[in-house]
């Protein structure tokens, strides 16, 4: 089942796909006895029960309640996640460039106000500086999930979805902090000693408006047997630039899961983004090449079984604001 979230008339709603080209809006043919969900997560707690809805709003539709897609304004399926967990260097494409690198999965937080739909514009501020697609699998959860076991971690997943995870280079690069950090001491945790690193903070280059396209559908997860091994593919200005697979992830998503809900629970709705698919197509151009300042858009990504996603792009040529009081 492909489920949307969309406006209609001014107002959020619910869809469900008939097909292609049409959707029936859930809230519209909702049973009388039921208490209609106010949004895509209140429709995922419902479980079982709201895709029996779903299934059988699908069965009864007549024309007169389905809804062409070209006449929708597309939201991200899930508006308002708790969280959005996002992946870092999960690719084994990348695993080459790492010069250390944890033995584990590395995680950052993007929030929800960084996301928009399908077919939205992507409105990226010269002051940015370099701004790149990353096109990634999105797992959207069903329950809540703490300490899961990765045997199980499948088992907690509502569906998946297509994400591009937009990052800006030239706001990380900025921010970047190379410092001596204070430890204990292992032999005397009294004194202190100093150890160098770099570091930069998700912030701004991962968590800026527009920096988070989600959808166009969340698909139920008993329709992609397999999320370790669907095929990915980006491009941007009309030229791909990645040619990808899941299957090239370091962790699939089960240890994905797994691993975050040792430290964070996860809640309906919440979305893990399992990392970059950036293997560069044939003509050896890659995600890294595509500065939306400089090639514009639009931006495509598909993912087997999951949809095509498409953003124009627009260029705000802008300065920062007056941020300091002096």
């Amino acid at each position: 089942m492909k489920l949307a979230s969309f406006t209609s008339g001014g107002m959020e709603r619910i869809g469900v796909a008939d097909g292609d080209r049409f959707l029936i809006d859930l809230l519209s043919t909702w049973p009388a006895d039921t208490k209609p969900p106010q949004s895509m997560i209140d429709f995922i707690e419902l479980g079982d029960r709201g895709l029996e809805i779903a299934t059988a709003a699908l069965s009864a539709a007549d024309d007169a309640a389905r809804i062409p897609v070209l006449d929708i304004d597309w939201l991200p399926p899930v508006v308002r996640p708790g969280k959005i967990c996002g992946i870092a260097m999960n690719n084994s494409a990348s695993n080459a460039r790492k010069i250390s690198a944890p033995h584990h999965p590395a995680f950052f937080i993007k929030p929800s106000s960084c996301l928009t739909g399908h077919l939205q514009p992507l409105i990226m501020r010269t002051y940015y500086g370099s701004v790149h697609p990353e096109p990634e699998l999105a797992v959207v959860i069903g329950r809540r999930t703490r300490d899961v076991d990765a045997a199980e971690a499948l088992d907690q997943v509502y569906g998946y979805s297509v994400f591009n995870d937009i990052t800006g280079n030239h706001m990380r690069s900025e921010d970047m902090f190379h410092y001596y950090a204070l430890y204990g001491a292992a032999d005397d945790p009294n004194r202190l000693e100093r150890r160098e690193q770099h570091l930069s903070y998700a912030g701004r280059y991962k968590g800026a408006d527009n920096f988070g396209v989600l959808g166009p559908w969340l698909v139920t997860s008993d329709e992609v047997e397999n999320p370790d091994d669907l095929a990915v593919t980006c491009s941007v200005a009309g030229e791909i630039v990645a040619q990808d697979s899941t299957r090239y992830y370091n962790y699939k998503v089960a240890e994905l899961i797994s691993f975050i809900s040792q430290f964070q629970t996860l809640n309906p709705g919440d979305i893990v983004s399992c990392g970059t698919a950036f293997k560069p197509s044939g003509k050896r151009k890659s995600i890294h090449h595509a500065n939306f300042l400089v090639t514009g858009g639009p931006v495509e990504i598909s993912i087997e079984k999951l949809g095509t996603q498409h953003n124009p792009v627009i260029i705000e040529a802008r300065e920062i604001g007056r941020w300091q009081l002096s």
